[in-house]
This record gives C-alpha cells, structure tokens and sequence, in this order.
C-alpha cells in the first residue's frame, strides 16, 4: 500500500539536496527515521519505505509538518515485486530518484556459530544482503539512464570487526561493504556514486530489542568515547555522502563509530 503529499518542499536554511527525491528504506525507525528527517531538513523530497504502515504513518504526518512532499510504501525489501513497486512508485509520484539510502536491516540472535539455524541465516541474509542487493539494483536501473545518482548502503563497524556470536549478522555486513566498493567501480564513469555508513553501535529501537541492559553498557564502553552513537550522527553523515560535498567519494566505507574500528 502507498500514500503521496504532493506538497512542495518548503525553503530550508540547509538547502543541499534542494528539491532532490531521496528514498530510504526502512525508514520508520531509528537510523532510518533519522535519515529521512534529514535529508527532508535539507531540502528532499522523501520516499520512505518500511514494513510497518503506522510507523510510516507517523514519519509521513511530521514530514508533512516541515512541508516536504512525501511517498510511502510499505514493503518487504527482500521481495524483488516489492523494491520494483517502490522505486517505480516514488519515481511516478515524486520524480526521478536522485538518492538511494539502503538502510533496512535486522539484527540476528547472539549464538555460537553451531547453534545458529537455517532460518536465521535465511532472514538475516534476505533482509541485509538480498535487500540492499535488490535495492541497489533497482536505483541503478533508475539512475543509470540518467547518468546521475547517489547510493548509499548501511553497512556497519560489524563490515571489519567481530563479536562472539554474531556471525550471521557480521557476514552480512561484510558482504554489504564487499557489494558497495564492486558496484561503486562498475559505475564510477556513469555518474552514478556508490557509499556505505559503517556505524558503531547506535542506540536505536533495533538494538535495544537485541540485546540486554547488560551487552548496551559494555558496547558504549568498547567505543574510544565512551558511549553509544545517536541516529542523527549517522545522520548527518549519511546527508553528507548524499550531497555534493562528497562528490569525489566513491567506494568509500565511511565509519562512524567512536573510534572503535581504530582500537
């Protein structure tokens, strides 16, 4: 299901991705959410897909507050009938995407390796990996006519590091960073740019549910300063890759972590 505003984006004092269509997949929470307030703040028009309908609801009523034109879909990103529907949708409604934020994700159970199930992997690998492919695929058909266009993937701090137990989840992120420096050089001379956020741990919705009081606090202790990042930090630098300030990145793993990938 789809809604649209077709309300004009309102004059921002930050004005760098004015009048851009910027799409953000699992956008009704946490980093997502975050995105999409941001870019709208700098001046997008937003296509926000999530599979939760009240949650789009939500970000659709205070996106619409700020002026900005709004499409919403709910959608399962591991479904190629469903990221087709949703691009083609957004470009219909709002105009030619500009800017692709593949950030749907989920986290997997912390389990040994031997005690991890095939329906695990199967989830967390539609989701992180299927999705962000099926995602980036489709912004490549969109933009690669155009010659122009900006990918961003949500890769992780997990794309270099490690933790006991969470090897699904790790492999995932390793193969998003491996996916987005491949496609980023297949496309590096069609105009089209290709990034990835590598996040520490970010206090969000996602992770407060996978994890106990207990594995929050030692995570903020892991990072170099001392806490947890917030959703609008990868924010603000997920607005960053997406406008022209970033113009000569391409391929490029940006962490955003505390300094954790530096220990």
């Amino acid at each position: 299901m789809s809604s649209v505003d077709s309300n004009h984006t309102m004059p921002t004092q930050d004005a760098r991705l004015a009048g851009r269509v910027a799409l953000v997949t699992g956008a009704g929470a946490g980093i997502g959410r975050a995105c999409a307030l941001g870019f709208a703040r700098a001046g997008a028009k937003i296509a926000a897909c999530d599979i939760s309908s009240d949650a789009l609801e939500l970000l659709a009523a205070e996106l619409r507050a700020m002026g900005t034109s709004v499409y919403t879909a709910t959608a399962d990103v591991s479904a190629a009938s469903d990221v087709a529907s949703l691009f083609n949708g957004a470009a219909e409604t709002l105009g030619p995407i500009d800017i692709a934020l593949n950030n749907a994700g989920i986290a997997s159970p912390l389990r040994p390796l031997a005690a991890t199930r095939e329906d695990d992997f199967d989830r967390v690998m539609g989701v992180n990996l299927k999705g962000v492919w099926l995602c980036m695929r489709e912004a490549l058909r969109h933009m690669e006519p155009r010659q122009a266009g900006v990918i961003i993937n949500m890769a992780s701090a997990m794309s270099f590091k490690s933790y006991p137990g969470s090897g699904l989840y790790t492999a995932s992120k390793h193969a998003v960073a491996g996916l987005t420096k491949n496609t980023a050089v297949e496309y590096a001379q069609k105009g089209i740019r290709v990034n990835a956020l590598c996040p520490g741990n970010v206090l969000t919705p996602l992770l407060e549910l996978s994890v106990s009081q207990e594995v929050l606090d030692q995570l903020a202790a892991g990072h170099p300063v001392g806490r947890l990042g917030t959703p609008e930090e990868i924010a603000a630098c997920a607005t960053f890759l997406a406008s022209e300030d970033s113009k000569f990145m391409t391929g490029a793993l940006l962490s955003v972590d505390g300094g954790w990938t530096a220990l």
